[in-house]
């Protein structure tokens, strides 16, 4: 049974322009909408995308990296959620006041259990600053992201769920195109590509 048209951002892991996780955009996004999605977009080439699905997210999930598999080759994570759950992950930042150059959200594939997140913020990242709220871990360098040892593969392991991370600016852009998408659906004269 079909679910309600929802907007998603789909968080693709570990993509890549070239090399071993090359998924070129243009042709994923003319593969996703073959496959039923609709208003579909990117945002840069590193596996960001906008779409609406009347899928649940689980299933949204499975299509994407089913379709990546067979049209790419690649084994990808994929991570999506509907736009306004991401818009209330960014309201949610506990580094709001943070640079957002040193501002990092690593989205969780799941919810990790409680005891799992107590044992991974034990021993503290300072300089750094780490918290995690619900599927996502908020992440504030306090040099560079390169330097960090919270890192996404870090999380990972010690999490042991899959993850994506973006920079703050790249969340945020996402938000803002998937409202966007929303309000373009949402008008009685809105084309449906």
């Amino acid at each position: 049974m079909l679910q309600a048209m929802h907007t998603y951002i789909i968080l693709l892991r570990a993509v890549t322009p070239t090399g071993k996780n090359k998924v070129p955009m243009a042709p994923l996004r003319a593969a996703l909408e073959q496959a039923g999605l609709s208003n579909v977009r990117t945002y840069i080439q590193s596996g960001n995308v906008i779409a609406r699905a009347e899928l649940s997210q689980p299933a949204l999930e499975t299509l994407v990296h089913e379709i990546i598999k067979q049209q790419f080759g690649g084994d990808i994570a994929v991570l999506a959620r509907p736009v306004s759950y991401l818009h209330a992950m960014l309201m949610r930042n506990p580094f709001a006041n943070a640079d957002p150059a040193k501002l990092y959200f690593t989205l969780l594939a799941e919810i990790p259990p409680a005891h799992a997140v107590s044992t991974f913020l034990a021993p503290g990242y300072a300089p750094d600053q780490v918290q995690v709220i619900d599927d996502m871990v908020y992440i504030c360098c306090a040099t560079t992201y390169s330097q960090l040892k919270a890192n996404n593969t870090f999380i990972e392991r010690k999490l042991k769920l899959p993850a994506t991370t973006r920079v703050s600016k790249t969340m945020t852009k996402l938000v803002a195109l998937g409202i966007e998408t929303e309000q373009i659906a949402a008008q009685p004269s809105a084309l449906q590509p």
